[in-house]
């Protein structure tokens, strides 16, 4: 996250994108970054795939989405504050909307995407049919935003697993920075929380906790904002979490099973379900997707 270059943001023409891009402008003023402004209109792509004849629609769509999507920006621009921050955007039509994005981001290649998690209609969207899609398949960070606004010092949370199948990805570390850079660049307080399934006196406990030790140790965070729980991660965690009105979790977004590796980890199905906070969704180094590369668009710069 120090070295973060660009943020994608989708912005999907509705009521949750004030305070999404309030979000964006307050993270890239933090991390001196600019941001990309994206709009897929899968709802035009949709009907032009289904037209009786398209020949000549397809052109004149995109450029009327993205002479929508720059006017519409550029009313956001003087309501949240973006004066200061370079930004561009973007748009395209393409359906389903999840490939739209993963188009734009293999284009783009940003550290970060955020999104307005269900469609943005509620503080607490469900997570709607793209956004699991694009935790299973965007290579960026991914950052599923709800409703509500950030306190003024925020409050961020990572939850870690430091069991031997997610060390051999690294990801725990990699989570780890995330969460921590993010932190420091917002200013904000940072807990480590992680659950141990076994019992106090099993040796291999002991392990995992010194590994969980070395690690926020080496990432700088203190021994008072780390804490152990007893019991099944998705169980504990949620409850944990749910009492001290973290504003975003920082999580992995895969599970560890090698049988399994394409689906959302439980952990993770588990918390987005049951918090109303915002997810940062981090996948390992060596996470590769494939998508067909064919897509329809233009950058305006602004």
């Amino acid at each position: 996250m120090e070295k973060l270059k660009s943020i994608l943001v989708v912005a999907g023409r509705c009521e949750a994108d004030p305070v999404l891009m309030a979000k964006a402008a307050r993270l890239a003023r933090s991390l001196g970054t600019g941001l990309e402004l994206f709009v897929c209109d899968a709802e035009q792509a949709y009907e032009l795939k289904h037209a009786y004849e398209s020949r000549g629609l397809e052109n004149k769509m995109l450029q009327d989405c993205i002479k929508r999507a720059k006017e519409y920006h550029l009313r956001h621009k003087e309501l949240i504050g973006l004066e200061g921050i370079a930004f561009s955007v973007d748009a395209s039509c393409e359906s389903p909307l999840y490939e739209g994005i993963l188009h734009k981001v293999k284009k783009s290649r940003p550290e970060l995407v955020i999104k307005a998690a269900g469609g943005g209609r509620s503080n607490h969207s469900a997570f709607d049919a793209n956004d699991w899609q694009l935790m299973r398949t965007c290579p960026s960070t991914l950052a599923l935003m709800r409703g509500r606004h950030w306190n003024r010092k925020m409050r961020i949370a990572t939850a870690i697993d430091v069991s031997e199948e997610e060390e051999a990805k690294g990801l725990a570390g990699t989570i780890l920075t995330v969460a921590r850079d993010l932190a420091r660049a917002t200013g904000a307080d940072l807990d480590v929380v992680y659950a141990e399934r076994a019992a106090p006196d099993e040796p291999a406990r002991e392990v995992r906790v010194e590994k969980l030790q070395w690690l926020t140790r080496e990432a700088g965070i203190g021994p008072d904002h780390v804490f152990i729980l007893e019991g099944s991660p998705e169980r504990e965690l949620s409850g944990f979490a749910a009492g001290r009105d973290y504003d975003v979790m920082v999580l992995g977004a895969l599970t560890h099973r090698p049988s399994a590796v394409s689906l959302v980890g439980t952990l993770t199905s588990v918390l987005v379900e049951d918090l109303a906070c915002d997810f940062v969704l981090v996948k390992p180094g060596s996470y590769r997707y494939g998508v067909r590369t064919e897509t329809t668009s233009a950058a305006a710069p602004v």
